[in-house]
């Protein structure tokens, strides 16, 4: 028997679009010391990954979580995904920065090449997976990048990064600082539809809400698809953790610059009202864009971000 499945109401679209959208020294000697042998390493010993190589880090509650490190020098870019994405939607940026500095590419868990087994889906344990990836990389000075949910998942990985961070640049993110958290009742009512049909409501509100209109298709097509591939159990909760994340207790432990390169996608950010809780935040909109702008036009946001970054760098105490 088929069975019909209630369609999104269009409050419930804007409240999903918007909020998705809203880390031995050697004795001397007198002797000159030999020329070094030829010697095959020991068994325990590896060799360093290749740029680009999938690396693995262990988190505190044992997920293993996927990065991979390109370039070199300070700072390091790290870029985190949005809801049901992975690293893969940051290969635009790879070759356009990894001749200027670190960059440190994350799957958050449960997505990418990063391990599902657990169940806390919050904010705050996805901020820890970056951590977590950051523990193994050596840069003392981190800008971390977050696209769409990677936005509060960079908030909360800096509260664990204090020290290194030394701005946040979100990615079509944050516009819903200092706005009403919605009610438990709204977000329920928000992902009620994707609990019946993930698949189905997971690629009308990609390829109808979150592309304006002469986007590439096919594009727009492959991630609509792409994301309805995830698995529920990791999506469906880790989209109520979006959807009721509230930044005022968190944003009070952060004091590092946060800016955001938005798309004009759906209503403008209320670059007032988010003041009122960051003084300094200043958004940067790129005209024609969808929510996916550094896959959509990287041409632009490419120099917007690197305007960014460069601007992080000369901010006072970075």
């Amino acid at each position: 028997m088929d069975v019909k499945v209630p369609r999104m109401r269009h409050t419930q679209i804007r409240l999903v679009t918007a909020l998705i959208a809203s880390l031995t020294v050697f004795a001397c000697s007198k002797q000159e010391p030999p020329p070094p042998a030829a010697a095959t390493p020991a068994s325990n010993e590896r060799a360093e990954p290749a740029p680009g190589d999938a690396r693995i880090s262990i988190a505190p509650d044992g997920v293993h979580v996927q990065y991979r490190v390109y370039g070199n020098g300070e700072p390091a870019l790290v870029f985190i995904h949005g809801w049901s994405c992975d690293s893969n939607y940051w290969r635009e940026q790879i070759s356009a920065f990894d001749k200027k500095y670190t960059l440190v590419t994350v799957d958050l868990g449960g997505h990418g090449g990063t391990d599902a087994n657990r169940t806390d889906w919050s904010i705050a344990r996805f901020g820890q997976d970056v951590a977590t990836a950051l523990s193994a990389v050596p840069n003392q000075k981190i800008i971390l990048v977050g696209h769409s949910m990677g936005g509060p998942v960079a908030i909360e990985a800096a509260r664990l990064l204090k020290g290194r961070v030394i701005g946040i640049i979100g990615v079509d993110t944050f516009k819903s600082i200092g706005a009403p958290v919605p009610t438990k009742a709204q977000v329920d009512a928000a992902v009620k539809p994707f609990e019946a049909d993930f698949i189905g409501q997971t690629r009308s509100l990609v390829a109808d809400h979150l592309f304006v209109k002469g986007s590439n298709p096919q594009l727009a097509q492959k991630i609509a698809y792409d994301m309805s591939l995830s698995p529920p159990k990791v999506a469906v909760p880790s989209l109520r953790a979006v959807l009721a994340y509230d930044f005022t207790e968190p944003l009070k432990e952060i004091s590092v610059p946060i800016v955001a390169i938005n798309s004009d996608l759906g209503e403008p950010v209320n670059e007032a009202r988010i003041r009122k809780v960051l003084p300094k935040f200043h958004a940067v909109t790129l005209p024609g864009t969808g929510h996916f702008l550094m896959m959509e036009d990287p041409q632009h946001f490419n120099p917007a971000l690197d305007t960014e970054v460069t601007a992080l760098l000369g901010a006072p105490g970075s």
